[in-house]
């Protein structure tokens, strides 16, 4: 084998090396977001009024809510504070 071919197949294989250990060292860096930890701070799209119960949808789930603060109409977004049980605890989101 000729050196034309070694040198771009040493290339080659090293940058793909190179490639795999950073997207495995960025895949362990990375937050784990699992439990309910995950969803403080998310948004939450309002399904039924909420005055102060109702419902709200989250990532494709239908979730029994209560608003802290006032109430929200069908349609409108809620931030997520806290989960008790299968209830969300939503405030409104502050517009700027």
């Amino acid at each position: 084998m000729s050196w034309y071919w070694i040198v771009p197949l040493i290339i080659i294989a090293v940058l793909v090396i190179i490639f795999v250990v950073n997207q495995v060292v960025s895949a362990h860096l990375k937050q784990a977001a699992t439990g309910k930890e995950e969803l403080y701070g998310k948004k939450a799209l309002v399904k039924t009024p909420l005055n102060p119960e109702g419902k709200v949808l989250y990532d494709g789930e239908i979730w029994a809510a209560h608003i802290e603060n006032g109430s929200a109409e069908v349609g409108q977004e809620v931030v997520i504070v806290r989960l008790e049980g299968l209830k969300l605890y939503v405030k409104m989101e502050r517009s700027e």
